[in-house]
């Protein structure tokens, strides 16, 4: 039993180091970086555009919802989150009805150089919702749960350690098909946004500026270089 919560301790101390480390040395093929000009440069200028692209892409995510899905709600709410030292992020999430809701930091929208990277990361949101990634990551995160505690148990676990088991397993189960989940989004991410009439690819050059995640194991965003990849892929087969 003790060797069994060391190894679920590990998985879960790798899983929860994801969440914070980075690195700007590429684990990943040097990407070929495009020249990127800043063509958003005061406040205003990337409020305007932020206000244009929503327009346009939101139709176009909600029209592919209603067509890839069935009793989903797909009137999506597109927010700001303007409190101050917010870290760049931008993420898809449910009101207590389910209505999908996806949320912009003020950093990300000020680190965008253009309209194209702003409808990408809105485009790539909004699939995430009509490809059904919380529920699909919910049920991953139960079945990881049972499994877990299920070797708990039949190592001779007490209570309290089936119930750590348990958790673990959420955790982990959780990520075990994020970086799918994440490159099915730009695919998805990239049809949205040529149909809003934005440039994915251009818009994809915002990987360029991030830090790789690499490969790491039970990590939550595949290689840079994958995601471009798939971006141009999706893109050329339109």
């Amino acid at each position: 039993m003790i060797r069994l919560m060391a190894a679920l301790t590990l998985l879960i101390f790798a899983a929860a180091c994801d969440e914070v480390t980075t690195s700007s040395a590429p684990s990943s093929p040097p990407l070929q970086v495009q020249n990127v000009p800043d063509e958003l440069r005061t406040g205003n200028q990337t409020a305007r555009a932020f206000s244009t692209v929503v327009t346009r892409v939101e139709p176009v995510a909600e029209r592919e919802c209603r067509r890839r899905t069935s009793n989903v709600s797909c009137d999506f709410r597109i927010l700001v989150d303007d409190r101050p030292n917010q870290p760049p992020n931008a993420f898809q999430t449910l009101d207590e009805n389910n209505r999908p809701i996806i949320v912009f930091t003020l950093a990300l929208l000020n680190e965008a150089r253009n309209a194209d990277e702003i409808a990408f990361v809105l485009g790539h949101e909004a699939a995430h919702h009509v490809q059904g990634h919380i529920a699909r990551q919910k049920q991953n995160a139960a079945a990881g749960a049972v499994i877990f505690a299920g070797l708990a148990t039949l190592t001779g676990g007490d209570q309290g350690a089936v119930e750590s088991a348990q958790r673990i397993g959420a955790q982990v189960g959780a990520r075990s098909y994020s970086k799918d989940f994440e490159l099915e989004a730009d695919a998805l991410g990239t049809v949205i946004t040529a149909r809003a009439g934005y440039d994915p690819i251009a818009g994809a050059q915002f990987f360029n500026r991030i830090p790789d995640p690499g490969d790491r194991f039970l990590g939550t965003h595949p290689p840079n270089a994958q995601r471009i990849e798939t971006v141009r892929r999706t893109a050329a087969g339109l």
